[in-house]
């Protein structure tokens, strides 16, 4: 019966609110609730004639600047507000509602009806109950109205009166960052999340804090996603949240047991207290038990539709056999390695092809021509059930990309799906390497397709698998060093992450061009002589780089830099601004990791 009541009301008030647009006067409406108002209720006058004053009285006004003409309850002895002429003790007093009548609702009503110029205006008369913003908001994001939602949104979450805000309002707060991020708008993100962290209310500021750290680490800013972690350390110190970050932000590092002495920590500390329920302590107790699988576990969880395909993924991955031989051969003329793609191989690719349906794109180092998740649901499900398509290196390819497009910034989504992709991998370049000392050259016969898949594999696993992700990298290195795959750059970085400065060292030193950033090679150098107390070697390299680009230098010691991000086409020129704010994104973190090597740039700027 409640539920039809709910329909009931809320027809009658959507059919009130268009008669009192009519001429917003409250006889006229009056008129119309006496003709039609019992149709709602299936020929109750009472009901509507009771309703009638009671949502008059919460409906804005054009005429009046969107404010509401109140109607004053009677007492019981006086004429009926429904100007049915009898008192109100014998009229509309007597009806009783099934439920409380939402304050708010005729300005829901009115939010979810108006547009253009008339929503932006009452949007602007600051009028607006902020439920009814977070109601209509909520509405028009749930039916794909992204700009009226963005619209509504913002005004719900302008800070002007942080107090008003519901508690429910956490949905909409990750709403409206969402849509920022889907139309680009990274400045006003930036500059939401600053304003809900220096004064919005607490329950919001831990949302601001994960948003922010991933916002960071997602783009690989290791040394801002820290800068992040410490202020809301300051503003929250007992959030359960921030043991929820710090163990990302330290799995991003490459710090495991870290990580799990932190969460640990955690636990200890917010048990004592007593503030949390179980399900936040359960959580708490298994961050620290595994960091990196409970993480994992938490994003399966909340992928809803993904979820069990993803699972069936990863066991599909944890049980493969053997990876079978591949044709590989070695050209007469140059002694040069060819894989070609066989009968069989071709087949099984256009297998899973025909539910994947994306291509690679080939102008591209990593990358598809769309969007391959769109349909994840049906090709996971698939490849499940098929488990011999990934005897197609060219079907481990599109694999591979497309789990690192999606997972490849999450360390803790690695080991389950990227791992053993990474092993089959590295059985088909033993293959190739059992034939000949040749090069594997991506131009050659159809090698790009185990290139890019080893490529792809070693990005995808730079933060949680680091020494996998490694020591790939150095296969591919040996068995291909004339291509452009920029492998000796990722290598240098995890080798100066370990501090295994000698070897990153002798890396740097060698005069190769493999397509890996100049800068990154150069400054990767200059640290590693610094940490190894060479330093008027790591002065020389110094100046070396900063002769290459004359703003690395800079980037790299300023505290809140202006970011430089890539253009449309993602391109980055040597020696640009652009080039440097990556190198720092990137590497800021090994700098001030590294006792008074900041300083030291900084002397030398």
């Amino acid at each position: 019966m409640l539920a039809v009541w709910v329909d009931q009301l809320l027809g009658f008030a959507s059919g009130a609110l268009s008669a009192i647009r009519q001429q917003e006067h409250y006889p006229d409406f009056m008129t119309w609730v006496r003709a039609e108002g019992a149709d709602y209720f299936n020929g109750d006058d009472a009901i509507a004639q009771a309703l009638a004053p009671i949502l008059w009285s919460q409906t804005p006004l054009e005429r009046l600047d969107f404010a509401c003409e109140p109607l004053a309850t009677p007492a019981r002895n006086e004429p009926c507000w429904c100007d049915s002429g009898r008192k109100f003790k014998q009229c509309c007093y007597r009806v009783e509602f099934p439920t409380e009548i939402p304050d708010q609702m005729m300005w829901m009503l009115s939010l979810r009806d108006w547009k253009g110029a008339t929503l932006k205006a009452a949007l602007a008369s600051q009028r607006a109950p902020a439920q009814a913003l977070l109601e209509a908001g909520l509405i028009a994001a749930e039916s794909g109205q992204t700009g009226r939602a963005m619209q509504i949104l913002e005004s719900l979450f302008d800070g002007s009166d942080w107090s008003r805000l519901p508690e429910q309002a956490e949905p909409a707060f990750e709403i409206l960052l969402d849509i920022y991020q889907e139309r680009g708008f990274t400045r006003k993100r930036a500059e939401l999340l600053d304003e809900v962290l220096d004064r919005g209310p607490l329950f919001l500021r831990g949302v601001a804090l994960e948003r922010l750290c991933l916002m960071h680490l997602d783009s690989d800013d290791l040394d801002s996603a820290r800068a992040a972690f410490v202020r809301a350390q300051q503003a929250l110190p007992d959030s359960p949240t921030l043991a929820y970050i710090e163990a990302m932000l330290l799995l991003h590092e490459g710090h495991e047991q870290e990580a799990k002495e932190r969460a640990n920590f955690w636990y200890r500390r917010l048990a004592r207290q007593g503030e949390l329920d179980d399900d936040q302590l359960d959580f708490l107790a298994a961050l620290a038990e595994n960091p990196g699988a409970t993480l994992a576990d938490q994003l399966l969880s909340a992928e809803e539709d993904l979820a069990t395909p993803l699972i069936g993924l990863q066991s599909l991955l944890a049980a493969l056999p053997t990876a079978p031989k591949l044709d590989i051969s070695v050209a007469p003329e140059s002694g040069r390695l060819r894989y070609h793609v066989s009968a069989r191989e071709a087949t099984l690719f256009a297998e899973w092809h025909e539910p994947f349906q994306v291509m690679v794109d080939e102008e591209l180092a990593l990358g598809f021509r769309d969007d391959p998740w769109g349909n994840a649901v049906e090709w996971m499900s698939l490849l499940c059930a098929h488990p011999e398509w990934l005897d197609s290196p060219q079907v481990v390819q599109d694999l591979t990309l497309a789990l690192t497009s999606r997972f490849g910034s999450l360390p803790w989504m690695a080991p389950s799906l990227l791992e053993p992709l990474a092993l089959r991998l590295s059985r088909w370049l033993q293959q190739a390497r059992a034939e000949g000392d040749g090069s594997l050259c991506w131009d050659d016969a159809d090698n790009a397709i185990l290139l890019r898949t080893g490529l792809a594999l070693v990005v995808g696993m730079e933060r949680g698998a680091r020494q996998h992700s490694r020591e790939l990298a150095e296969e591919l290195l040996a068995i291909n060093r004339e291509d452009s795959l920029g492998l000796r750059e990722l290598v240098l970085d995890q080798l100066l992450r370990d501090e295994r400065n000698e070897d990153a060292l002798a890396l740097a030193e060698e005069r190769s061009d493999d397509g890996s950033m100049k800068l990154n090679i150069l400054l990767g150098r200059a640290l590693a002589l610094y940490r190894l107390a060479r330093y008027e070697e790591a002065d020389a390299a110094l100046q070396e780089a900063r002769q290459y680009n004359r703003y690395a230098l800079e980037m790299l010691c300023a505290d809140k830099p202006r970011p430089a991000l890539p253009s449309g086409d993602g391109d980055i020129k040597p020696g640009s601004r652009e080039e440097a704010w990556q190198y720092r994104t990137l590497m800021r973190d090994q700098w001030r990791s590294s006792t008074g090597a900041l300083a030291w740039l900084s002397a030398r700027r």
